[in-house]
Formats: C-alpha cells, structure tokens, sequence
C-alpha cells in the first residue's frame, strides 16, 4: 500500500509551500479511502511518494485518470495567501491503495 503525491513544478512553489501543499493532499486523499485501505496502509507503515508533474494539465489528466480508476484522490486548490493565486491547482493525492495501482498510474513520474 502506498500514496503518492504530485507536485507542480511549473509553480516554482518554495520548499515551505511544497509542504504544506502535500500535506493537505496526503491528508484530503486518506480521507476518501476506504477504512481498510487506511488500516492496511498505516499497519504498513503509510508509505508516501512525491512525484513532480510539470504543469496544471498533466496534474489534473492525472486526478481524472485516478478518480476514473476508483482510487482515492483528491485535488488540492490553493487559498492564494501567499505564492500563489487562489483557486491554484498545486497537488493531487492518491491513495492509500495497493502499490501497482498506483504505480500503473504515476510510476514513470520523476521523484520531486
């Protein structure tokens, strides 16, 4: 079991930023799993991998390939307080789910 987090790297966002972006996906997309994924990954020890995309539409083909998959995702918009204007899509979460499911779909993403 895994999660992975996608980060836009066309943002240029600070590393402060980068982290406060994959945390409310992280957070966002456990929150749409099922309760047993959730127990299956953290009995696992809630493995995580960030992964950069390089733009707004590779980051949303990924969210929509992943919800048409049934996985648990969700799509992160900034409030715009800070580095970016609000409504900035910055990160997409998938899973927890079973690591070729995530794979299938993000495994050929470079690491961020």
């Amino acid at each position: 079991m895994k999660q992975v987090i996608l980060i836009r790297k066309d943002l240029k966002m600070g590393k402060g930023k980068i982290a406060a972006q994959s945390a409310h996906a992280s957070l966002q997309a456990y929150k749409a799993a099922s309760a047993t994924a959730r127990t299956a990954w953290e009995e696992e020890g809630s493995k995580k991998v960030v992964v950069a995309v390089a733009s707004e539409a590779e980051l949303i083909d990924h969210y929509r390939k992943a919800r048409s998959q049934g996985l648990p995702c969700a799509l992160i918009r900034d409030a715009g307080l800070t580095q970016t204007a609000p409504g900035t899509a910055t990160a997409v979460g998938i899973g927890p789910c079973p690591d070729q499911e995530a794979d299938r779909l993000t495994g050929k993403l470079k690491l961020l």
